[in-house]
């Protein structure tokens, strides 16, 4: 949908993101008054076709001025790169300089001052396969874009490193501990038993591409221009491979790990709960299940949980209610937050899967304490003007990796019988 077919005109401000926030308030009362319609058409007579059809319009259009809405709060909270990193207000000699040779070798090529530069600073994010690292500002712009942006990285812990690997020691078994009197004998205890996760980066890349001429005009800013072309890119890939991934030349997704019924679970696996429904909700009572799966996380974790899942996933979710008739998935509360289920906030990831049989389409955890994403200093480019002229290449690599490092911290919900 455009913007104007979500009932928005084209302007920038503030003033604008309110108005798209309470068009989609507005859209989310006639979505109630329809759904409840069609609940007492079905407790009389058949659903009215006229009223289904409705109801899934204006869920389309939900998620569409939700989208937009995103994008808005999104572009009016980009930071200007400026003019180089800044300490303390000030950008230094040093930063100054790293940007002019970076925008001289983005633009025309000249590597000689770029080269010279990162050979002094010993920089860890030059390759043996070439590529320059962007200046220290543009590579922390693009961290905090995508952790607004990559859905799992926004709600999971991050943590940059200068190796290939970061490895994190966990323990086993603990030191045995027990009661003693005051003056009693304190026998010697057993050593904790510890083993480490290991969580590899792998190379992720973009391509962006520009003509000489876009590259030539002084007033394109092409720190910015470079940032814009990559984030969704590397969001897109980061949100399939913080899900999904198999670990193979990609970060591990926490539904790569071995799941198993919750009473069974044990270190190494996430545990999950069943639907009872092949592919569906129960009949009688839906939302007892969500219940069943926050009270299956310790209160330590759950105090910080968030509800994980795809949009087809929670536009059936909006439709359950509770015992008095309220509506269990609430609105966000202002244009920049986020919806909620059952006091717990939702974070909307396109990569979960479908509901279908056995799918684990709805996660619940903390995955603050449950995810981890490590990032490798330096996002390099390789400037590319012959694989497809007359447009210049821009050979983006950053190294990324993730998985999950507390497996009792994150539960799901299986659409299934076992």
């Amino acid at each position: 949908m455009t913007d104007q077919a979500c009932g928005v005109p084209e302007v920038k401000g503030t003033a604008i993101i309110d108005q798209a926030f309470e068009g989609f308030m507005r859209t989310f009362e006639a979505f109630r008054e329809t759904n409840d319609q069609r609940l007492k058409d079905l407790e009389t007579r058949r659903a009215d076709v006229l009223t289904t059809e409705r109801l899934a319009r204006i869920e389309r259009s939900m998620d569409e001025q939700k989208s937009h809405m995103d994008r808005m709060v999104l572009a009016a909270n980009r930071p200007p790169l400026g003019d180089g990193a800044r300490r303390n207000g000030v950008a230094t000699p040093a930063d100054l300089e790293h940007r002019a040779a970076f925008d001289a070798y983005v633009r025309t090529g000249t590597e000689g001052n770029l080269r010279a530069l990162e050979a002094k600073a010993l920089s860890a994010g030059v390759g043996a396969d070439g590529g320059f690292t962007v200046t220290p500002q543009i590579d922390a712009e693009i961290g905090r874009r995508l952790a607004v942006i990559s859905p799992i990285r926004s709600i999971a812990s991050v943590r940059t490193m200068s190796a290939g690997t970061f490895r994190k020691p966990y323990r086993l078994a603990g030191a045995a501990v027990g009661w003693v009197a005051e003056t009693a004998a304190r026998p010697q205890t057993n050593s904790p038993t510890l083993a480490e996760l290991v969580f590899p980066a792998m190379e992720l890349y973009a391509m962006p591409s520009a003509t000489q001429m876009l590259l030539d005009d002084t007033a394109v800013d092409v720190d910015q221009w470079l940032v814009e072309e990559i984030e969704l890119a590397f969001a897109t890939q980061e949100g399939q491979a913080f899900v999904a991934g198999d670990g193979l030349a990609r970060p591990r997704g926490f539904l790569a790990v071995p799941t198993v019924a919750e009473a069974a679970w044990a270190w190494g696996s996430l545990g999950y709960l069943v639907t009872g429904v092949s592919g569906g909700w129960p009949a009688a009572n839906p939302s007892d299940v969500l219940v069943d799966l926050i009270y299956a996380l310790k209160a330590g974790y759950r105090q910080n949980a968030t509800f994980v899942m795809n949009r087809k996933t929670q536009a059936a979710v909006r439709k359950l209610k509770d015992s008095t008739g309220e509506y269990l998935w609430k609105p966000p509360a202002s244009a920049d937050g986020r919806a909620s289920l059952m006091g717990f906030p939702v974070t909307e990831a396109e990569d979960m899967p479908d509901v279908s049989a056995n799918s684990l389409a709805v996660a619940f955890g903390d995955f603050r304490r449950g995810y981890l994403v490590v990032d490798r200093i330096g996002t390099r480019v390789l400037r590319d003007p012959y694989s497809a002229k007359p447009y210049v290449l821009f050979y983006t690599t950053k190294r990324v990796g993730g998985g999950v490092q507390d497996f009792d911290a994150i539960k799901l919900l299986k659409f299934g019988t076992t």
